[in-house]
């Protein structure tokens, strides 16, 4: 078995790979993590994928509209940057996500795993099951390939 690949949103390694620009192309669901003051200021979310991420107070909480249980967190910051709430509970991302598939990373190993440390945590991921996604401020993250091919479309 192949040993496993480490990312950081600073790594070198980055700028060697085609990242190409998507955009999301359907609605999300929306919701902001604000615990009373008496309450858990974080909260530990397993995301649609197996990722462990931490949300913190101020956090977006993001579902597809099809799965709503299914959530991942935003930071404030990156959120009011790139979302533009549509109506009371739901949004569209506005910014273009840079994406490239994780399989690039590997030389074509789909099965070698690939562990990603974002903004809210740290993934792992099976290169071929992902995409690696930068986003505006260089940040990372892994994106399932089957949202890549369902869900989003090449910018022009």
């Amino acid at each position: 078995m192949s040993e496993q690949i480490e990312l950081h949103s600073g790594d070198a390694i980055l700028e060697e790979l085609r990242f190409r620009a998507y955009r999301i192309i359907e609605e999300r669901r929306v919701t902001v993590f604000l615990p009373a003051p008496d309450e858990p200021q974080t909260k530990e979310i397993v995301t649609p994928w197996g990722g462990l991420l931490t949300a913190t107070y101020g956090d977006y909480l993001i579902s597809e509209v099809d799965a709503p249980d299914d959530r991942w967190p935003i930071a404030r910051e990156i959120f009011e940057e790139t979302y533009e709430i549509t109506r009371p509970g739901f949004c569209v991302k506005r910014a273009s996500v840079q994406l490239v598939p994780l399989v690039e990373l590997t030389d074509g190993d789909e099965d070698r795993m690939v562990i990603v440390h974002t903004l809210e945590g740290v993934e792992a991921a099976r290169a071929g099951d992902f995409f690696l996604a930068k986003g505006v401020r260089g940040e990372i993250w892994c994106y399932p390939k089957e949202k890549v091919l369902t869900k989003m479309k090449p910018v022009e």
